[in-house]
């Protein structure tokens, strides 16, 4: 005789390996944010660059 599926230990198994997913493209997310905010942009110029240019 056929065993019951457990569909129940499925789902948790699928929303784990979901959780899992978005956890790390959250981190991963956030490391790109962090390095953006450590290098400044070089094509817009700073405060200082840009009064030196007005005067």
């Amino acid at each position: 005789m056929a065993r019951k599926t457990n569909y129940g230990f499925d789902r948790r198994e699928r929303e784990k390996s979901r959780a899992m997913k978005r956890a790390e493209r959250q981190r991963a997310k956030q490391d790109r944010s962090d390095q953006r905010k450590d290098q400044p942009d070089e094509d817009q110029p700073t405060e200082h660059e840009d009064e030196q240019n007005t005067s």
